[in-house]
Parts: structure tokens; sequence; C-alpha cells
């Protein structure tokens, strides 16, 4: 699939760079990468100097030009280029196939390795997580869309191994004969419908995670996610499911999680809290069941892990006010699930990348709000949704100011959140780099912090 091609890999960033580096070592085929020039100038020396061609752009929207497509015989798409980029927009139109370094990295696996994907609005990372420590007595990998490329992680894997990959909906875009032994879709909401167009394109690039599957195959899903119920009504793979709300396969019965009616764990026992995340666990043990994990070694991870770095991540108590950064909440529905997994005021901070989509599902949840406190491109709607429930709103410029504020605006036993509920490129390379920085801000506020 890949010797004697002239390959296009569009745009650098973490795949672009590990995936370029692949092709190169294991084909001789000739490999262009595509990058705007404020990307890595290291990473592109690098590539430079082992044979790479690099074409850099002042903006990776350019177009390359008919002269020059017309001789590329496959495109290795970034996720973050946009679906209606010229160059891809003529891939389609001359039947130029455009797949992602995931894609890949799976014609590179070696034999039978087991692979769990797992994929759905939220939860991802969480569920990622959780299915890698319970698998931990087997010889098992984690990577994908949670920050380790694939194509960086082959000389690792081996026959036989275990792979648990989270896939964002726009890495599902471009997988071809990509499947999975398991597959897992914790639930679906409306969002990234900037990048896909429509909410029913959105939700046909999830149900990609099921592809090739026949009955050997197994799709965990969310009972309690009717739109999940009705997507997956005629996949070919065998079901398993989850609910907090009925009996099935694994469930919640007076705060007691039982698989097949057997005790697995009282949720007081748990680290993580929230009914999110009681779904994330829940679907995590399907995976390590199917693979015979004892209920001792399940247990031991569910009361030991403490969660994942951006998501509803405990910070510092300052002056007795909690701080938490949910930099991953990039959507509305995070930012929901963020503020119901607490019982104490919320100052909550919002603000990021105008994406255009409603703040309108967050008005059920304003009593759990004391102040808003708002930054960034989307700050000025922040304003005026607020203005319209009559919720107080604080406007800001950037996320130090942002924070600042708000702990001065806080009393002892207030939570500030922040959960941005917009993405972080107005501001930030990444909701990973917005984390940081918030966690820097606040562990600099001083104080008698803990």
């Amino acid at each position: 699939m890949f010797k004697n091609k002239n390959i296009l890999v569009l745009g650098l960033a973490r795949s672009g760079y590990e995936v370029s580096k692949l092709l190169k070592n294991k084909t001789n085929s000739k490999i262009d990468l595509f990058a705007s020039s404020d990307q890595d100038k290291e990473q592109l020396k690098e590539l430079k100097q082992i044979g790479i061609n690099i074409i850099v752009k002042d903006k990776i929207e350019e177009y390359l030009g008919d002269d020059y497509m017309k001789n590329i015989d496959l495109i290795i798409k970034n996720p973050g280029i946009i679906i209606k980029h010229p160059c891809l927009l003529y891939a389609n139109k001359n039947n130029i196939p455009v797949i992602n370094e995931i894609e890949v990295a799976y014609h590179f696996f070696p034999k039978n390795v087991k692979i769990i994907g797992i994929t759905g609005s939220n939860g991802k990372t969480t569920t990622a997580s959780l299915v890698y420590e319970m698998l931990k007595t087997k010889k098992v990998h984690l990577g994908g869309n949670i920050g380790i490329p694939l194509s960086r992680m082959l000389d690792d894997i081996k026959e036989n191994d275990y792979l648990v990959i989270e896939i964002s909906d726009r890495q599902l875009l471009n997988l071809k004969d990509f499947k999975t032994n398991i597959s897992i879709l914790t639930n679906l909401s409306e969002t990234h419908l900037d990048f896909h167009g429509s909410y029913k394109n959105y939700k046909e690039a999830k149900m990609r995670i099921f592809n090739h599957h026949t009955k050997d195959n197994i799709a965990i899903l969310n009972k309690d996610d009717s739109e999940i119920i009705k997507l997956t009504k005629n996949i070919l793979s065998s079901k398993l499911y989850f609910s907090s709300k009925t009996k099935t396969d694994i469930y919640i019965k007076d705060n007691i999680i039982y698989y097949k009616d057997e005790f697995i764990i009282n949720i007081k026992d748990i680290k993580i809290k929230g009914s999110h995340n009681y779904e994330n666990i829940m679907a995590a043990i399907l995976v390590a069941k199917e693979f015979n994990i004892s209920n001792e070694i399940i247990k031991e991870v569910l009361i030991n892990f403490k969660g994942v770095e951006h998501r509803i991540e405990y910070i510092n108590n300052i002056l007795d006010r909690e701080f938490y950064n949910d930099s991953k909440a990039t959507n509305i529905e995070s930012t929901i699930t963020a503020l119901k997994s607490f019982d104490k005021p919320v100052i909550l901070i919002l603000g990021g990348l105008d994406r255009n989509h409603s703040f309108d599902s967050l008005k059920d949840y304003l009593n759990k709000i004391k102040i808003i406190v708002c930054y960034g491109e989307t700050k000025n709607r922040i304003k005026n949704f607020c203005n319209t429930y009559n919720k107080e709103c604080i406007v800001v410029t950037n996320l130090s100011e942002a924070t600042k504020i708000s702990f001065k605006l806080s009393e002892k036993k207030d939570i500030i959140l922040l959960s941005p509920a917009c993405a972080s490129w107005d501001q930030y390379k990444s909701f990973e780099d917005r984390g940081i920085e918030f966690k820097n801000i606040v562990n600099n506020l001083g104080g008698n912090s803990e």
C-alpha cells in the first residue's frame, strides 16, 4: 500500500511528524510534508535531514496547485485539517485516497494484536485510561488521541499484545481498513459541528468505530443513550451494554456496580466521582471481564485511579477554595458533566475559540453556578447568554485575569472551575497548554494552600 508512492503528509503536529518518520523508515516512497510556517522548526529540520521534502506555506489552508497534486498517489491527513481543504477537495474529485496516521500504523501492526478502540463525545480519555490500568497484568499499550501517535509506538508493540486506542471523530473519518476487536461508544452529543457541518455527519463519523465488525467482535454501548441505541441497531457486532438506570450486562443498583448480577464495587469506594465517571468505569469493566481480569484487580484500579489530567482535575485548595482544571471540556456537554460533579457553589470560567455554538443548554444548570467569568473569542456571546438569564457574568481578556478575578470574588467552600465549553485555539495551541497555564496561575496565587 505504501511502496513506490508519492505521498503527501498534510499537516505536521504530533501525528504528521511521527507518520512521516515511519513512512521514511519503512517504505521507499517519496514523502512530502506540507506544513504552515508557524510549525515546530526543529521537527521540520529533523525530517528534512532524513530525506523528507518539506513544503512550508504561511497558511496550511493554501493550495499546492493541480500540477503538483496530479502526481500524488496518497494523502496522510492530520486530524486537525479541515474537510474542505483544497488539497482534499482535489483528492476526492480525482480519487486520491486520504487516510490518517492511525490507518498507516495499523498496516504495520504485528499479528494478533488485540485492539480496543474507544470513542464518544465525552469520557474517551478516562475510559481508555481505565481500560489500560485494568489490563496491566498483560502486555498492554495506550495511544491514539490520548496524545501518543501509534506510529511512535510500533517498535514496542509485539505479537499478541493488547492495544488501547482513544479515537476522535476526526480520526475516524479517514480510517479505511482499521478494525478493532472491541469498540466502545461512550455517549453522543451535538459537538464539533463546525468541523463536520452537521450532527448527522458527526454521528456517521462516530459509527466508523464499528467498521468491518462481525459477530466475533464486541461493541460496548451506553444503554441510557437513546441515540446510540438507535444508531447501532443494525451493526453486526456482539453487543454489551452498561447503564446507570436499568439492569443490563453491567449496571448500578443501590450505589453498587454489578456485572452480570455479580457484586463488583460500592461507588463510595471509587476515587473519581460523578455519574459520567461511573458510566466510563462500567464500560472499562466490560472490557476487563472479556479478558478475564479478576475483580480484585478491577477494584484495586478503581480505588486508586485519580482521574485524567485536564478532566475535572483537582489542583489545589487555597484559603478554603477548591480549584479544578477541566480544560478538556471543549463543548457544553462536557461543562454540564463537570457541573453535575459538584454540590458546592461554583465560580465557572468559560471561553475560548468561537465555533458559533449555542450556550443555551447551560441554562438548566445555572442554579449550580454562583458567577460566570468569561474570556476569549466567545466572551461577548457568553455575556449575552448570561444577560438573557440574569446570571452574573464578568468579562475579561485572558485566562490569567479570569482566574484572579474568580479567586477575588470567591468565598470559603466555593469551587473555582475552569470548564471552558470552547476549544482553546484562539489563545493556545491545545487544551493541554491551556490547562497547564491554569494550574500554574492557580499555584502562584499564594495564600495558605494545602
